[in-house]
């Protein structure tokens, strides 16, 4: 039986990885949600994700974050990617009062140009000190840290602020 109560859109996110650097974007004026604001690449994970491929076991089809992020990098900035792993979660309530889980994930940059689709009008390959200078989406700047510790070797234990 459907549960509005645990019905959610579910969205994967991915801070991308290429000589040391990290990839943000700006989202285009016309975006309902955070417009003008620097994010990293991602979108809403669709069922068409997996629906239509051969499953992995008899039920079940695996992989299907990394896959939509893997579909999304490549539709929004025409980037391939690889190597992805967890970083964090987070949920919101959006602005049509659908809760919202994202899964924010991180990979390595493995081919192609910055092709911008028109949800974005501007990006840029940068340092975690870099990152204070933009003005990201609350929260983005946190999992960058998070991240650039991870790759430093330190531990952390979750997003904070």
């Amino acid at each position: 039986m459907y549960d509005p109560n645990k019905a959610h859109y579910i969205a994967i996110t991915g801070i991308i990885i290429k000589d040391g650097k990290y990839l943000i974007a700006k989202r285009s004026p016309e975006e309902r949600v955070f417009p003008n604001l620097w994010t990293v690449p991602g979108g809403k994970l669709e069922a068409t994700d997996y629906i239509n491929r051969p499953k992995d076991t008899s039920a079940h089809w695996y992989n299907i974050f990394e896959d939509a992020l893997k579909r999304e990098v490549l539709e929004e900035i025409g980037l391939k990617i690889k190597n992805l792993r967890y970083l964090t979660s987070l949920s919101f309530i959006g602005p049509n009062n659908i809760p919202n889980i994202v899964v924010s994930l991180f990979a390595d940059h493995h081919e192609g140009e910055v092709k911008l689709s028109k949800d974005l009008t501007d990006y840029r390959w940068v340092t975690l000190e870099e990152a204070k200078n933009y003005e990201l989406i609350e929260g983005i700047y946190e999992e960058i840290e998070m991240l650039d510790k991870i790759l430093k070797g330190e531990k952390i234990e979750s997003w904070k602020k």
